[in-house]
């Protein structure tokens, strides 16, 4: 007996001891491809995939729309003439001598596009006054646009450095350089002040946004770690995003800041509406998916990342990749027949996309039992069916999507950042720079410049009517009437 004990003490030992060497060695070729590997090794996206197995055909009709596109925004440029003349000395006649030339036509015409940098004006604003005759009455006339009360600096200048920083991830150590440049010497302290009032003057519409998006029926969220200052290091805090559609089609891209991952932001955010939540399995949603809350909708992409960690060390995996690749087939076809979200695209999904997960499913019950829990392709597999529900249910709605991609798209501006400018000062810098990647992604998601958009809107939120805040958000926006000369 007591022999018996010790052989089953040994079998588990060694079963525990092969895990951890394949969950070593699946982290080790993961590092290794990671660092060391061809472009190729790394995951190809979804479109790449989808050339390579002839799904993806080239759509001439879109790339002449493509080009007639760019054609019309060159066109629509201002236009300078440079009028480049014969010299003098060069109007010499090599047949008879003459000096008598006379134009010819308007000319040889070359079209050069040209980059003309950036510039700063100081900018005296005269308040016109004036007297009735009778020497009552004296008015005088509006002043400059003010983003907020006795500002030193343009609603123009606040909005590029608000852009720089968070569409096109640049340190304010950097836009200093820049400006440094254009004549304006402004200290980096400065400009850090002057984009924190500006993330607190948009703050009522940055709110608004995330509570808009908030009550839309699908919910798309995700979220990822900011470095924080702290005293001698940094600390990890987060970056949430939230993604939603409006019933007029105008996408909503709301971000909210916190110290952790706790589900206290979901609940914060969503707490209290129903519909459907897409995201990943992490279970800081788990607070929000509830029967009383909203339904879970898994992302097909994880799943995909799942099983090509596990493709270097359990090649079988290949055969799950393949079968996810024929859902995304499906949603390439019905975007290429312009018929997403319709019941044409639910029976496409029910045809062949049901039958890819059926395949999956029996796919995934078989391969189980010959994988270890705790190895590469084991993990997939185990992720793949304890969340099979959520990730099965785009099969009975045409409007939700496969996967939670957008959401993860949403926050690259922000790891870009993390890069770039490496840390947020302290929490109440984090939730400013949350409201203003707010407003700047649901610019740019619905083709508004948000350049255009902040200087407009900075200077207007003092005197617009609080309860007509929405006319004033990216997706609603119209710029204002220019002011009569």
């Amino acid at each position: 007996m007591a022999g018996d004990d010790h052989r089953c003490e040994w079998r588990d030992e060694a079963e525990a001891l092969r895990a951890e060497v394949a969950e070593l060695r699946a982290q080790f070729a993961k590092l290794q491809r990671h660092v060391f590997g061809k472009r190729s090794e790394k995951m190809p996206t979804v479109e790449e995939e989808l050339r390579r197995v002839g799904a993806v055909t080239p759509d001439p009709e879109a790339a002449l729309a493509r080009r007639r596109e760019n054609a019309a925004k060159k066109k629509a440029l201002p236009v300078r003439e440079i009028v480049h003349k014969v010299p003098e000395e060069k109007k010499v006649c090599p047949n008879c001598g003459g000096h008598d030339f006379t134009p010819l036509g308007k000319g040889r015409v070359t079209t050069v596009y040209e980059y003309i940098p950036a510039r700063f004006e100081q900018q005296l604003h005269i308040q016109e006054k004036v007297r009735c005759k009778c020497g009552e009455t004296i008015l005088t006339a509006e002043g400059a646009p003010k983003a907020y009360d006795k500002a030193g600096y343009g609603p123009g200048l606040l909005a590029h450095l608000a852009v720089a920083k968070c569409a096109d991830s640049i340190p304010i150590y950097r836009l200093a350089k820049q400006y440094r440049r254009h004549g304006i010497p402004v200290r980096r302290s400065s400009l850090n002040d002057l984009l924190h009032r500006t993330a607190e003057e948009t703050a009522p519409l940055s709110r608004r946004l995330l509570e808009l998006t908030a009550q839309e029926e699908i919910v798309q969220a995700d979220e990822t770690t900011v470095r924080v200052l702290a005293e001698g290091k940094t600390r990890t805090a987060w970056l949430w995003s939230f993604l939603a559609q409006d019933a007029k089609g105008n996408d909503l891209i709301a971000y909210r800041y916190s110290p952790s991952r706790s589900g206290e932001t979901p609940v914060a955010v969503l707490g209290g509406t129903k519909g459907f939540l897409v995201s990943d399995g992490y279970t800081g949603y788990n607070k929000v998916t509830t029967p009383k809350g909203r339904e879970r909708v898994g992302c097909i992409a994880h799943l995909r990342r799942h099983f090509f960690d596990a493709l270097q060390t359990a090649p079988e995996a290949r055969a799950a990749l393949d079968l996810i690749l024929e859902v995304y087939k499906v949603e390439k076809i019905a975007a290429e027949m312009n018929i997403l979200g319709t019941l044409q695209h639910l029976a496409l999904r029910r045809d062949k996309s049901r039958r890819a997960m059926e395949d999956l499913h029996a796919w995934l019950e078989a391969e189980r039992p010959k994988h270890l829990p705790k190895g590469p392709l084991g993990e997939a597999i185990g992720y793949a069916l304890n969340q099979w529900r959520p990730l099965t249910r785009f099969l009975d709605d045409a409007r939700l999507p496969v996967d939670n991609n957008a959401s993860e798209r949403a926050l690259r501006p922000a790891a870009l950042g993390r890069k770039n400018y490496l840390f947020v000062g302290n929490d109440h810098a984090g939730q400013n720079i949350a409201g203003l990647y707010s407003l700047v992604a649901t610019c740019e998601v619905n083709g508004v410049n948000p350049f255009e958009y902040l200087a407009d809107v900075l200077p207007r939120l003092a005197i617009h009517p609080a309860s007509r805040i929405d006319e004033l958000l990216p997706h609603r926006w119209s710029a204002a009437p220019p002011a009569p000369s």
